[in-house]
């Protein structure tokens, strides 16, 4: 047990990047966690960290003890994991992390759902729109819209994400409706801060080409609740996901535009690192969310512009949208 103890000791050092970060993860006093690393270190006779006023490192034998103790501990919880594999309950913590907007509106209202199938699993969520390091941090699982920079990374598709432009009626009528894409360079833009060329919109139509124009910036924000807020108050146009804008499109708070032109669209992915066996917890989440929402998530099922299938152009990705 004791050797035990130091492995997961050991390896929440690594990932989380310091003694004290791995002693919250880990529920314990960080002197309890240097202690137990030191006797590691004794009892092999080898240095396995490089300890600095700022930041801690792996020697090259640590390394190689970190690999083997991380192979190590996933085979032990595969083994746990078997053997309680014919039960359904699901037990322990499972760490997550997502967007904020897509986190309070719609995964919010899943994780409530999964958490009474499964009372006995607890669950960490953390919702910024901000790029976690899941390996540095300690995350399980993490939901991402757009791109995918990270190629130690594993990815799963759980729904498409359709872009939509819309206008509040009272802005089209002080302002006239835009009937081409080159018309909304007259148009004040609300626009997402948190993707490259914020002002440059592209759209494709039906046959496949791509239009662009760089809209004038009347607002910009890294969020898109701020955006169809601005967009329902008659600030401008926006382009925005329809998992956000839906309930405003549907209320005919907000007007769809320019129905011969679509603004390329992305995934919702659920991402967690690549490592040779995968928690059940982790994967039955996974399966769960990929159910709930698919292929025709039931955000776009209420918008009033709803094409029963993506246009070209749609699979594009234009960066991570929350």
């Amino acid at each position: 047990m004791e050797r035990f103890e130091a492995l997961q000791t050991l390896v929440a050092v690594v990932e989380a990047g310091s003694f004290s970060a791995a002693a919250t993860r880990l529920d314990c006093a960080k002197s309890a966690v240097s202690r137990q690393v030191a006797a590691l270190e004794g009892r092999l006779g080898v240095q396995l960290l490089n300890r600095t006023t700022r930041r801690l490192s792996l020697t090259d034998a640590g390394r190689e003890f970190y690999e083997r103790a991380q192979r190590i501990l996933a085979d032990l919880e595969e083994a746990e994991q078997s053997v309680a594999a014919e039960q359904t309950a699901l037990r322990g913590r499972l760490r997550l992390a997502a967007p904020l907007s897509f986190g309070v509106l719609h995964l919010a209202p899943a994780l409530d759902e999964f958490l009474l199938q499964h009372p006995e699993l607890v669950l960490d969520l953390d919702l910024d729109d901000r790029r976690i390091n899941l390996v540095e941090e300690g995350f399980d699982l993490a939901l991402r819209i757009g791109e995918l920079p990270d190629s130690s990374l594993v990815a799963r598709p759980l729904a498409p994400i359709r872009m939509q432009l819309c206008a509040s009626p009272d802005y089209l009528r002080r302002h006239g409706t835009p009937l081409t894409p080159q018309d909304l360079a007259f148009h004040a833009g609300l626009v997402y801060g948190n993707v490259p060329e914020a002002q440059q919109w592209r759209f494709v139509d039906a046959a496949g080409k791509t239009h662009s124009v760089k809209v004038p910036a009347r607002l910009r924000a890294n969020n898109g609740d701020v955006l169809i807020r601005a967009a329902v108050d008659g600030l401008g146009v926006v382009v925005s996901p329809t998992f956000i804008a839906h309930r405003a499109l549907a209320a005919g708070e907000l007007v769809p535009l320019l129905p011969e032109y679509q603004a390329p669209g992305t995934s919702a992915y659920a991402v967690y690192p690549s490592r040779r066996h995968l928690p059940q917890r982790v994967r039955v989440l996974i399966d769960f969310l990929a159910q709930r929402f698919g292929d025709a998530p039931y955000w776009d099922t209420v918008t009033p512009d709803n094409p029963t299938q993506r246009r070209r152009g749609a699979e594009d990705t234009e960066g991570n949208y929350s």
